[in-house]
């Protein structure tokens, strides 16, 4: 794919300078660019995005979801409307008729029969099937999905997530990964794929003038890569950003508008619980006393933060247990569980067992911090800590895509990483707990050790019911809090920055984008 879009990227970036020259006499009225620290997170399809938050929404404005979230809730998207049959265990959707695909081929019942074969067939990480029976068309425009079992997360996890292919043009696909066709990336979304320029992490939309739910209100979406959001906002180079919590007050004076997230979004330890000491309950125990969270906020965050909970779940979400298990910071009960399974200090007041010192690996990642590259400063304060209760820690600090990948291996011992989607569907409790529903997530603790834990998430993603799923969803917070397969951090506070002259009001969708994701990036923003 990057050798079929090479023109276009040599034409995209002589027409950002053009545009640049001319000024808010052309192009400004017609686009938006939005900032990314970042920038590369994959081609804006299915199988070639990064399986991170970012990379689904730019995804997600090519390619359209058979339902849709605003700032309030779920809405009409492919489908019109959708309702769901207890007896039958089915949603029927009644699609849209206006519904077009980016080559002007009608979009039917059909296509969307083929995208659920499809991701059977070739799963997509971001959404499950395995309950899912069959799908139906009984018209072209009226679906039916038959469900194995009840599935409450069905609206949120597969409805609102999973994206829409063309039957005409991936029927023939046999390798989707491998799919580099500029077909690949005909969707029926706002916004048609032009350009992504990987290494300076620029990518280019135009508006889909056939759009079913109304012509975008810019012609151009452009995401560029930038550090420094502040100067990126203030120059008009961009026209929204995340910014730091303490540039919020400095720029609403300016006449921006800023906006901020719900607790949707946490900093976790990852622990590699296969592996002794870390397959001790106690020791992630002592782990989790060991860590002073608020220090890691004040000094990492500069404050702008604050404690997860233990349970995963946000503190803001509807389903947050507040008695779910705590570990205050306790140093001298974590030298005590540390203790209990067999280690004794040395002289120099390190632990050790059987000869052998308690040493750890601790891996943290690289972050954007004004327009540098540098490591992220969890790390640096975590290592203190654990030194301080007796525990030799090296940390290594790599790219996120390099720690991601020893995560995924299991090549780790402890990892800081972090996601999103605490504050959707509690499906993310199964997803980021149990190794079935990982789908390949780096991000899941891919723990399977506790016969109660497991029992409690099959259940509750069965039961339809809100009162009784929230019953089972209060004790997986405490059962998972118990066993500590991962370590909830903090929650940033998420803040972000916008030029309300170019008539564009963004907002944080309640519950995040799709499953979750905490982004201010929905493509309803720039629908009329």
């Amino acid at each position: 794919m990057e050798r079929c879009l090479k023109p276009i990227g040599l034409f995209f970036i002589v027409n950002l300078f053009v545009l640049t020259l001319l000024g808010p006499c052309l192009a400004q009225e017609r686009e938006i660019r939005i900032a990314d620290s970042t920038g590369d997170w994959g081609y804006p399809n299915p199988y070639r995005h990064y399986p991170r938050g970012p990379g689904y929404i730019r995804m997600s404005w090519v390619f359209d979801t058979l339902v849709w979230k605003n700032e309030k809730g779920f809405i009409p998207a492919l489908a019109d409307s959708w309702s769901y049959d207890p007896g039958k265990k089915a949603f029927v959707f009644k699609l849209n008729r206006k519904a077009q695909w980016h080559d002007g081929q009608p979009l039917t019942a059909d296509d969307v029969i083929f995208t659920l074969n499809y991701f059977k067939k070739h799963p997509y990480p971001w959404v499950t099937l395995d309950l899912v029976d069959r799908g139906q068309a009984t018209d072209p425009y009226t679906v039916i999905i038959y469900l194995w079992e009840p599935y409450a997360p069905f609206i949120s996890d597969v409805g609102g997530t999973m994206p829409i292919l063309p039957r005409h043009i991936w029927e023939k696909v046999e390798k989707p990964q491998a799919f580099d066709d500029p077909k690949a990336f005909v969707g029926s979304g706002p916004f048609r794929f032009k350009d992504f320029n990987k290494a300076q992490g620029t990518y280019l939309y135009e508006a889909f003038k056939g759009y079913y739910q109304g012509v975008p209100k810019v012609d151009r979406l452009i995401y560029i890569k930038s550090g420094q959001p502040l100067i990126s906002l203030k120059t008009g180079q961009a026209d929204l950003a995340m910014i730091q919590p303490d540039m919020a007050e400095g720029l609403q004076k300016s006449g921006f508008g800023v906006i901020r997230d719900e607790r949707g979004w946490n900093k976790k330890l990852m622990i590699n619980h296969k592996k002794p000491p870390f397959d001790e309950k106690r020791f992630r125990q002592a782990l989790a006393y060991a860590i002073d969270r608020q220090e890691i906020i004040n000094k990492s965050q500069r404050g702008f933060g604050s404690v997860a909970s233990y349970g995963l779940l946000s503190v803001d979400h509807e389903m947050y247990n507040p008695n779910t298990p705590t570990y205050p910071f306790d140093p001298h009960k974590a030298r005590t569980l540390i203790e209990s399974i067999g280690y004794q200090k040395d002289t120099q007041g390190v632990y050790r067992k059987e000869g052998r010192p308690l040493r750890l690996q601790l891996l943290a990642s690289k972050i954007t911090v004004a327009g540098q590259h540098v490591p992220d400063r969890d790390g640096e304060v975590m290592k203190k800590q654990l030194e301080a209760v007796g525990i030799l820690v090296d940390l290594v600090v790599l790219e996120q895509a390099t720690t991601d990948s020893k995560v995924k291996n299991w090549d780790f011992d402890l990892a800081i990483s972090g996601h999103g989607g605490i504050s959707g569907d509690p499906k993310i409790l199964n997803e980021m707990i149990s190794s079935r529903y990982s789908a390949g997530s780096v991000n899941s603790a891919r723990f399977d050790g506790n016969s109660e834990l497991n029992r409690l998430l099959e259940e509750q993603i069965r039961v339809m019911d809100p009162e009784k799923r929230r019953t089972l969803v209060f004790k997986i917070q405490e059962v998972y809090a118990e066993e500590l397969p991962a370590i909830s951090l903090y929650c940033p506070d998420s803040m972000a920055a916008y030029n309300p002259k170019k008539g564009v009001t963004w907002y944080y969708t309640r519950g995040g984008i799709s499953k979750g994701v905490p982004i201010p990036q929905n493509k309803m923003s720039l629908i009329k």
